[in-house]
């Protein structure tokens, strides 16, 4: 049993997105977390700073490492972050020196967000793909479809004719600038040390970092510990794609209730009354797009971090962005069938 509709035993199958919860598994985190860890040591060993044997064993046992989960649990529980634990597992594993030189220079707040970059860039590129089959959707509709007359409604009143060519432009429109805009995000590396100034490192500093940073594939950018607007702008984006296919779930909701203009496939069962074929689909849809909605403004509350680091917006962090990722796809997965199931819009 779970809290959390989107991994619930049966809510998901409505809310859910397996593909996209597989980047938030504790997996993906830990496999992700040790990558920067053995990023970093090839990175420090490139410029000197620890040796290249130790470079090399630290590689090795973080590609097949797995670490004792109860124990980060019990750990985190008393530190509020799962690197200290983590890391002493890790050297008790490589053992000998070399575990002398894992995390040197780095801090908790480094491997922790550098694993949620490289997560959120998997999970935007797929988001990206998706926008792109979606928009091929609504094309496709439109060129079936529309030459077909709708009425259009101001103010949920009639008002005049339109082809059903107006109304996919609505919905398709936006779609295009989010597909644009998401091939336009930038994922930085995260690396500052204690405070942010990369101390240990001295003038090897921005070089370490620099290297670090294309070992991962990701943006070399000046430490962002307290500068949480990156994520802020990702999760208004993801908040931005919801909200847009909400207004579509709205105007199908809108169809299938006066029921002359729109054919629908799928649609859901009632227990009470078998003639039913409730939009189940669209109604989801706008209640994603109101839950990103929502969940946006507190992502806006943690971007107030005190001083070089914030526990409280942190953590803050942590309960908000992946639930708004994961109604991001489960929004762009609804979206995507019900164009599929879009059988004649507007009539001839």
């Amino acid at each position: 049993m779970t809290t959390s509709p989107f991994d619930h035993p049966f809510l998901s199958g409505l809310l859910g997105d397996a593909e996209i919860a597989g980047y938030f598994s504790a997996d993906a985190d830990v496999r992700a977390m040790l990558s920067f860890e053995a990023a970093l040591a090839r990175a420090e060993a490139v410029h000197g700073i620890i040796p290249a044997e130790a470079a090399r064993k630290i590689h090795e046992t973080c590609a097949i490492f797995t670490p004792d989960i109860a124990s980060l649990k019990t750990a985190t529980a008393k530190d509020g972050v799962v690197i200290p634990d983590l890391v002493r597992q890790l050297k008790k594993a490589i053992g000998g020196e070399a575990a002398e030189h894992v995390h040197f220079g780095a801090t908790s707040q480094d491997v922790i967000d550098t694993s949620l970059m490289l997560r959120l860039k998997s999970a935007t590129f797929l988001f990206g793909g998706r926008l792109h089959a979606l928009v091929s959707g609504m094309v496709a509709l439109e060129r079936q479809f529309g030459t077909n007359r709708l009425m259009g409604h101001t103010r949920m009143q009639a008002a005049i004719p339109i082809t059903a060519a107006d109304r996919i432009a609505a919905w398709r429109i936006p779609l295009e600038t989010y597909r644009d805009r998401l091939t336009e995000q930038v994922f930085p590396v995260q690396f500052g040390g204690a405070a942010g100034t990369l101390e240990k490192l001295g003038a090897e500093a921005a070089a370490v970092r620099s290297s670090l940073a294309q070992e991962l594939g990701l943006t070399d950018e000046p430490q962002w510990q307290s500068r949480r607007t990156r994520i802020a702008d990702l999760a208004n984006l993801y908040s931005l794609i919801s909200g847009s296919l909400g207004k579509f779930g709205q105007d199908i909701a809108l169809l299938a209730e006066a029921g002359g203009e729109i054919e629908l496939a799928g649609g859901g069962a009632s227990s009470a009354m078998a003639h039913k074929q409730n939009p189940v689909a669209a109604e989801t849809l706008v209640a994603l797009a109101r839950f990103n909605a929502t969940q946006l403004s507190a992502i806006h509350h943690s971007l107030v971090h005190e001083q070089e680091r914030s526990g409280a917006a942190w953590t803050l962090e942590w309960l908000v962005l992946p639930q708004m990722v994961m109604a991001t796809g489960a929004s762009l997965r609804l979206a995507t069938e019900l164009v599929g199931n879009i059988k004649r819009l507007g009539t001839s």
